[in-house]
């Protein structure tokens, strides 16, 4: 049986990119065993790239045969839903209306732009019990998926790429997500401490965890927009770019459409959770010229 997704916010290019991945049988990287039939346009009023976009990629998905809706609620009654909404500040709201329909949610990234709206996120799935996902397709690239080994154990990780900062989103919720992701794909959970350091052409953002592991999230404005990373392990000194000879998307779809079918998410949300907290306290570091904010504090 092919699950009936919803998709809620038609402001970035990952509508397209998982219809065209999804609804067409005839893409080289068709994934089965789900396809989008509705979708609520909605946009942000208060961030730039949602309002110059939300038309165009609505109109894009309406050549594609998708239904558009007025509303979130008209959604009801599918088996799962794509919370798209570019803006990571409209999710908690969205994600209020989505949560009385029962089922799996995804939440592309970031989950939220701040660690208070993302807490009653996942306080209101725990209380209607509503599988949530939320990640960066980065983290599933070719390249960073298949660096480390099952058996390998990471102490350290630097994970880098591009890190554009806008005047209308919160500084390193919008790509310092992706790094950000890629990073504790290799680190997991228990960091404790962050510190944020930032000029014109660079971020760098030093973790320390709970037992002494070490990570990086570096971003740039200098130049070179592929995203990578380097990992010590106990075996080895690794690093790689993330490929793609394979979309991304496609790779995360593969993880994504399991999740709608079973409700089980392959990330802990713990960790997803943990993420948005190391945001906040890099966020929050770097308005404090690299003052050290422990995630105890603010967790």
């Amino acid at each position: 049986m092919t699950i009936k997704v919803g998709m809620i916010g038609l402001d970035t290019s990952h509508c397209p990119a998982f219809v065209n991945l999804l609804n067409d049988k005839n893409n080289e990287f068709y994934v089965p065993g789900a396809q989008v039939v509705k979708a609520f346009p909605g946009g942000s009023t208060t961030f730039s790239n949602s309002r110059n976009r939300v038309g165009q990629f609505t109109e894009e998905l309406k050549g594609k045969g998708i239904e558009i809706v007025d509303s979130i609620e008209a959604l009801e009654g599918l088996d799962a839903f794509f919370l798209e909404s570019v803006d990571g500040a409209q999710h908690l709201e969205q994600f209020k209306i989505l949560a009385k329909f029962g089922k799996p949610v995804f939440i592309d990234k970031p989950l939220a732009c701040s660690l208070s709206d993302a807490k009653e996120i996942a306080a209101i799935a725990k209380a209607k019990n509503i599988p949530v996902m939320t990640a960066s397709a980065i983290r599933y690239a070719n390249g960073i998926s298949t660096l480390k080994d099952d058996d390998e154990k990471v102490g350290s990780c630097d994970a880098f790429g591009p890190m554009a900062l806008l005047e209308d989103y919160r500084d390193y919720f919008w790509y310092g997500i992706h790094s950000a992701e890629v990073l504790f794909s290799f680190m997991g959970k228990g960091c404790a401490s962050v510190q944020a350091f930032s000029n014109d052409k660079f971020d760098v953002v030093l973790g320390m965890w709970s037992d002494g592991r070490m990570g990086t999230m570096r971003g740039n404005r200098f130049g070179g927009n592929n995203f990578g990373c380097t990992i010590t392990t106990d075996k080895a000194n690794k690093s790689s770019m993330a490929l793609s000879d394979v979309p991304y998307y496609a790779q995360m779809l593969k993880h994504i459409v399991p999740f709608f079918a079973t409700g089980k998410a392959p990330i802990d949300f713990a960790e997803s959770l943990e993420i948005i907290a190391f945001l906040e306290a890099a966020s929050q570091s770097r308005a404090a010229n690299g003052k050290l904010v422990e995630i105890a504090s603010i967790l």
